[in-house]
């Protein structure tokens, strides 16, 4: 088996093999942590030379956003103001027409009668003229002076 010695001490390949493992794992573990440092470094620069962006355009625009939005909401609430009163005046309107149809069925019922009993009243008022008639024929008829008889 190959062996190095080295100051007196005698390496062989197990042993040199784990030597040099350490070796690479530190010189590793060095470099992540100066890379680490390096990248706070940078970071900590980049921070220090940061400047806020300007955003006063976009406050302007949030607070015309926002008064139109209050424009906006005082239409709605005039337009339900206007549906809502439009509602109550319909509403009153209807109870207006309800009663007068209700009167006006009253009127056509009570011209209705009227008539019925007009009509009623005439054909009895034929009915007695009818029969008057009959009995003035009838005695035209039977009387011996004018001559002519009834066939009944």
């Amino acid at each position: 088996m190959a062996s190095i010695e080295y100051q007196g001490l005698k390496f062989s390949g197990g042993k040199f093999f784990i030597i040099l493992s350490l070796l690479g794992a530190i010189i590793g573990g060095g470099w992540t942590v100066y890379k680490f440092y390096d990248d706070y470094l940078d970071m900590k620069a980049k921070i220090e030379n940061y400047t806020a962006p300007d955003l006063s355009n976009y406050d302007e625009q949030i607070a015309v956003i926002k008064s139109e939005l209050d424009m906006i909401l005082d239409e709605i609430n005039l337009v339900a103001s206007v549906a809502r009163d439009l509602k109550g005046d319909m509403k009153i309107d209807l109870r207006n027409a309800s009663d007068d149809i209700r009167h006006i069925t009253e009127i056509v019922n009570s011209i209705e009668d009227r008539q019925k009993a007009d009509t009623r009243e005439i054909f009895d008022e034929l009915k007695l003229i009818e029969e008057s008639l009959d009995l003035q024929i009838n005695k035209a008829l039977n009387n011996p002076l004018s001559g002519l008889s009834s066939k009944k």
